[in-house]
């Protein structure tokens, strides 16, 4: 990557920290506003259908909140992409589309359900005997037995993104470790939402990650966004082993130092002089 690319990048990365954050603002609240207001304990049609037409205000404004969180995800990941692939080219571009058509297919069905609930519930509420039969008859339209098929799947193709962008990201060392892994535990909640309904984790992954794109990690900023190659993060063994320090739980290897050189002295000629006193006297 030449120097007016690696500048673009830069730039680039700076205007997109801000909307990683955007989107985990907005995901938050709209997942608050879904919890607030009047709520129906008995899971029955009709009884849904009024709570709805009570509800649809705020309802409405949750959807539209979510959806923008969506979109900005959407740019995140494909900002991310494009970083990622910049350092591996071998990163397919189907993954770019994967988060560009799973956001743009779970946002647009979010708020074209919600608004159709709040049309039939209307209609429910303001005409007819409030039935079942005229229930089932309302909300039985195809296109409302479709959308949130097509909500989940946007949220699937959306999850498999984010799951290959942090794995590919955290290979060319653009995310770290942590941050890698934990990117893809959050694609994992996008299919599967464990505990609370607010998307704690998501959303904290979100500004750590508009936190590193600020260029303000508090581990220093990784080699690869400067550099604009590929530079993986070493384990933890491995930054030890490069400082020269020993693994943990190990010992240090010793130093090997050459032994001493033995000192041979000189033998010594034997003289009559230094002949013992014992065989001077045989020879008398």
């Amino acid at each position: 990557m030449n120097k007016d690319q690696l500048q673009r990048e830069t730039q680039m990365r700076v205007r997109t920290a801000p909307v990683s954050v955007l989107a985990a603002v907005l995901l938050v609240a709209a997942a608050v506003i879904s919890l607030v207001g009047l709520h129906t304990s008995i899971d029955e049609l009709t009884t849904d259908l009024i709570v709805s037409h009570k509800r649809f205000p705020i309802d409405l404004i949750g959807s539209v909140l979510n959806s923008i969180g969506l979109l900005a995800l959407t740019v995140v990941l494909s900002f991310l992409w494009r970083a990622t692939n910049a350092r591996r080219p071998a990163l397919s571009v189907a993954v770019k589309f994967l988060a560009i058509t799973g956001g743009a297919l779970a946002a647009i069905s979010g708020v074209l359900y919600q608004v159709l609930i709040a049309l039939v519930a209307h209609k429910f509420v303001s005409t007819g005997q409030q039935t079942y039969s005229q229930a089932h008859h309302l909300t039985n339209s195809t296109i409302l037995l479709l959308l949130p098929i097509v909500g989940q799947v946007g949220e699937l193709l959306l999850a498999m993104a984010i799951v290959l962008l942090s794995l590919n990201a955290m290979r060319v060392g653009l995310l770290p470790r942590l941050m890698g892994y934990l990117g893809i535990f959050v694609g994992v909640l996008f299919l599967f939402p464990i505990g609370s309904p607010v998307p704690v984790i998501q959303a904290g992954w979100l500004c750590a990650l508009g936190y590193l794109f600020s260029g303000r990690w508090p581990s220093g900023h990784p080699s690869a966004w400067s550099t604009g190659e590929a530079v993986p993060w070493l384990s933890n063994q491995q930054a030890r082993e490069k400082q020269g320090r020993p693994a943990r739980g190990g010992r240090a290897k010793p130093v090997s130092t050459p032994a001493p050189e033995a000192v041979i002295a000189p033998a010594r000629a034997t003289t009559g002089a230094t002949t013992p006193k014992r065989k001077r006297k045989r020879r008398n």
